[in-house]
């Protein structure tokens, strides 16, 4: 593994956190961003090594910065899973669709399958399923829509960052 993708991946990791502690809660829901600097990430370095590095770091992280209860063991399992399968849409669609169109389409796919993935976890584990999903479901809908709009604005300037000072080629 190059030390130099470790290195921007764990400032990704780490702006994420910040970003995702000063976020104010929505609806008494706090919108994950660490979420949307793992997809630049994914985006960024796409190859399956990088991917499950950052999905543990990102999973860890969120989990010790979650309010939500059971969203410890939730965001450990999920961050992963959710990695892979933005991974595999982010390969699938790559050379094919205009990056203008990818990024916010795959980042709001990626958001609604994390946030379905946590939420499902989460009743799981406090054993409260009866129609919770459903009332949760519209947090979701936002944070796609936050990480969404974060992504369309940070992803080209990040891209444009690392043209310019060439630390790595990947």
């Amino acid at each position: 593994m190059n030390t130099r993708i470790l290195v921007i991946l764990s400032l990704l990791v780490g702006m994420g956190a910040v970003l995702h502690f000063v976020m104010p809660p929505i609806y008494g829901v706090t919108p994950d961003m660490m979420l949307a600097m793992m997809f630049i990430g994914i985006m960024l370095f796409p190859k399956l090594k990088y991917v499950v590095v950052l999905a543990i770091a990102t999973g860890l992280l969120s989990g010790l910065l979650t309010n939500a209860p059971g969203g410890q063991i939730a965001n450990i399992v999920e961050k992963p899973i959710t990695a892979l399968i933005f991974f595999a849409l982010f390969l699938l669609v790559n050379n094919r669709v205009d990056t203008k169109i990818s990024v916010p389409f795959l980042t709001a796919i990626g958001t609604m399958i994390s946030g379905s993935i946590f939420l499902t976890l989460v009743f799981y584990v406090i054993g409260s399923m009866e129609g919770a999903l459903l009332l949760a479901f519209p947090a979701v809908v936002l944070a796609a829509v936050l990480n969404t709009i974060l992504l369309v604005i940070i992803y080209p300037i990040v891209q444009q960052i690392l043209k310019r000072s060439n630390p790595i080629t990947v």
